[in-house]
């Protein structure tokens, strides 16, 4: 490498390791580079394999997409988002949530059962906004995994910013024997 290439990395890559706007989450807590690329990726609509380090790219305003898509984690990263702040949002029905749930889960069902079917609930973004603000860290989980991905997108658009789907659902979470909450 030459002499005259190596403050442009090394500006580059301090640019990933300090504190700075996209490597911060909103208490303050520095994210692993891995997790502000995320961030960066899921405000700018451009997957991280995709992103420039040219300063000029990095430093760059981002772009908002017109389609919020949820970013999915297997359960073991979501365990760790779990212990390391993030809250969990478990949109399950009551009765599937009283057979068993993540430990510290808020349950708000996204759908509801109405004879056979199964409708969204009109109130949930507002039930969601009693316990949660928009700039929580949120955890969310269904049963395996699809409902949770439609509340997740549902979020994401009206405004909620760090949402994580949970893939696979409660059923991955059981299944892999992880922290379980008892019912009241």
């Amino acid at each position: 490498m030459s002499q005259a290439s190596s403050p442009s990395l090394i500006t580059s890559i301090s640019l990933f390791l300090l504190p700075n706007y996209n490597n911060l989450t909103p208490t303050g807590r520095l994210l692993p580079i891995t997790d502000s690329l995320h961030r960066r990726r899921r405000y700018s609509g451009v997957s991280h394999e995709h992103l420039s380090t040219s300063r000029n790219a990095i430093l760059k305003k981002p772009v908002q997409a017109t389609t919020a898509v949820p970013t999915s984690v297997p359960v073991r990263v979501a365990l760790e988002l779990l212990q390391a702040g993030y809250r969990y949002l478990d949109v399950r029905t009551p009765e599937e949530f009283s057979a068993g749930h993540a430990r510290a889960a808020i349950n708000i069902p996204y759908l509801h059962k109405v004879g056979s079917e199964m409708t969204r609930n009109p109130h949930f973004l507002a039930e969601v906004a009693i316990h949660f603000r928009e700039d929580d860290e949120i955890i969310i989980g269904s049963r395996r995994g699809k409902r949770s991905r439609m509340a997740a997108a549902d979020l994401l658009a009206s405004g909620y910013r760090y949402v994580t789907d949970i893939s696979g659902g409660y059923e991955a979470w059981s299944r892999n024997g992880l922290p379980m909450g008892s019912s009241k």
